[in-house]
């Protein structure tokens, strides 16, 4: 596959994983895929990358632990789930990590703490001094503790979306979002044999929005509208984002490679920069 995408000037890229790529349709955690992604954002760390994973899985392996094969609706249970999963998925990740050499740390999110200007400046000082470490954060949403009540947002809604805002709160070069699926395309691919993948995209219109699918898996929430969501956001701050298959996480390798791989968005003019606070009403 040639290499035609500029990806040469990327120096700090935030990677998002799907529940679907962390987990077997068992309920069991990819062990394998888990171990690739570790080896890989610990191999861009020493090319002199800096890198931030957002990570979904927590309610998903919350499941696995308690055999659980439907997403329970009660809030109560959701989270949990979340606090049960959260802590597997960790331990997993340090145990991955650690054999390749590279330390890591959990930063735990809610929306309001990037609401409010003084906890959201702290949590991105927390970050920077981090990265400076050569540290990996690994991201994810406070799930036990997240909830919509009234005016009091907390919850960000899916990872999708979370992982555009730090990317673009960390002023990240790049997003690479690891899903289930090749890319967007001009179809639903399982539905549509003719659909075709889309390797560029300059813009997120209602129409992409609506030929976007629903919810994926049984035990994620993301869905490729939350996708286009998000790349709507990034396109918004003149920043990239890849999406592209995660069933083998050392794809990162090759599209920081600058290959045609996923569907790139990039905005056709991306030297302006926005002003406003990088995050979807």
């Amino acid at each position: 596959m040639k290499s035609s995408r500029r990806m040469g000037n990327v120096s700090r890229v935030v990677v998002k994983i799907g529940t679907s790529s962390l987990m077997h349709s068992n309920g069991k955690l990819n062990l394998q895929a888990i171990d690739q992604l570790s080896y890989t954002l610990t191999g861009l760390v020493n090319e002199g990358k800096q890198v931030i994973l957002v990570s979904s899985g927590a309610i998903g392996a919350g499941m696995g632990q308690l055999g659980l094969t439907t997403r329970p609706e009660e809030i109560t249970k959701q989270q949990a789930l979340a606090s049960i999963g959260q802590s597997e998925l960790m331990t997993v990740y340090q145990q991955r990590f650690a054999t390749y050499g590279q330390k890591i740390s959990q930063v735990l999110l809610t929306h309001d703490v990037l609401d409010y200007p003084q906890s959201r400046e702290y949590v991105h000082n927390t970050i920077e001094q981090l990265l400076d470490w050569g540290v990996i954060p690994v991201v994810n949403e406070n799930d036990t503790v997240a909830v919509d009540e009234l005016d009091h947002r907390t919850t960000f809604g899916d990872n999708d979306q979370l992982s555009a805002i730090v990317a673009v709160r960390s002023h990240a070069d790049l997003l690479i979002m690891l899903s289930d699926i090749d890319g967007f395309y001009t179809g639903n691919p399982h539905k549509d044999p003719h659909a075709q993948l889309i390797k560029e995209l300059h813009q997120v219109t209602d129409d992409s929005l609506k030929r976007a699918g629903g919810a994926g898996t049984v035990f994620g929430t993301g869905g490729m509208a939350t996708k286009l969501k998000a790349a709507a956001n990034i396109l918004n701050h003149n920043q990239m984002m890849v999406l592209a298959n995660g069933a083998n996480p050392s794809i990162i390798f090759n599209i920081m490679n600058g290959e045609e791989i996923g569907t790139l968005f990039i905005a056709e003019n991306n030297n302006e920069e926005s002003d406003d606070d990088g995050i979807i009403k």
